[in-house]
């Protein structure tokens, strides 16, 4: 079972109805740990004035409440596909994936007669 560790990794901010620095996007990553094999993935979130109110000031802003933003931004369908690819990025790991080789063309080998 692979277990997910949410980081807010930056915030950016604009002065929205006379609020100094509401949060407008930020910047996040995703851990996932399978107890042997890490995989991650990097995005931002945009969030408009309804997505992140009431409005909190930014000084008693947690990372834990813009985690819930950027979730409930995601969605549940939004946060259960970045799990289904961290997991196949780890799955990849244990498993990896066959690669293909470039072969020279038979009829383009020298021939040895």
């Amino acid at each position: 079972m692979t277990t997910f560790t949410w980081a807010v990794t930056a915030l950016y901010t604009e002065t929205i109805a006379g609020e100094q620095n509401y949060v407008v996007i930020a910047n996040y990553s995703v851990v996932g740990f399978d107890g042997t094999y890490e995989a991650s993935l990097s995005n931002i979130a945009r969030f408009s004035t309804e997505s992140v109110s009431p409005f909190i000031p930014y000084e008693d802003l947690t990372e834990t409440i813009v985690i819930t933003w950027i979730m409930d931004e995601l969605g549940t369908d939004g946060v259960n596909n970045l799990y289904a690819c961290i997991d196949g990025q780890i799955n990849s790991q244990i498993n990896p994936p066959v690669v293909p080789q470039n072969t020279p063309l038979p009829w383009a080998t020298p021939s040895t007669n």
